[in-house]
């Protein structure tokens, strides 16, 4: 949770917003902000279980006062954010209102924003994959019974040819045996 953020100029505030419960931390911003040396752009000071982050650019120090438990990536995107915001708008209301958001939103973290967005793609990614395995395995079928049509026709075709070939012979023996019969029978009337 980021409980304190200003906006100076070497020693100077010239707007700030913090916690009420937290105006400790502005005499130990003062005193940071006597010691930090304008050549050095980012730097974090650990004090109990507080981080003091600033980031100095174009002769102003933003400096923003978070728990340890938020790391230094989200603070110092929060300063990022405050230079951009500041170079618009510079008020309190500003510092107020940007350190609101941070402190409420989750997606005010680009890197947790990047995640989700990659979640949201992995997800579709996956819908696709399955829905293809899906489409794979129904022309699998396809083709299996394709394979069976094209096994039960030559076998069809097969049993056709020898049924012919057979009828043909069945059809020759019976005029062959009406031929000889005939013959028998007209050989003694000649």
């Amino acid at each position: 949770m980021i409980v304190l953020a200003l906006v100076a100029q070497g020693s100077e505030v010239l707007a700030e917003a913090h916690e009420p419960e937290h105006d400790r931390f502005l005499t130990a911003s003062e005193a940071i902000l006597a010691k930090i040396d304008p050549a050095t752009s980012r730097l974090s000071y650990a004090y109990e279980q507080w981080l003091f982050h600033y980031m100095v650019h174009d002769h102003l120090v933003y400096l923003a006062v978070a728990d340890a438990d938020m790391g230094r990536r989200i603070p110092f995107a929060f300063l990022t954010e405050l230079q951009k915001a500041y170079a618009e708008v510079p008020s309190s209301e500003t510092i107020a209102s940007l350190r609101h958001k941070f402190n409420q939103d989750p997606e005010a973290d680009p890197i947790q924003r990047a995640q989700a967005e990659l979640g949201s793609v992995k997800d579709v990614i996956t819908k696709n994959v399955e829905q293809i395995l899906t489409r794979g395995e129904q022309i699998e079928l396809l083709m299996d019974r394709t394979d069976s049509a094209a096994h039960q026709s030559l076998a069809f075709r097969r049993r056709a040819v020898s049924l012919r070939r057979d009828m043909w012979w069945r059809n020759m023996r019976v005029l062959t045996l009406m031929g000889v019969c005939g013959l028998v029978c007209t050989g003694p009337i000649y």
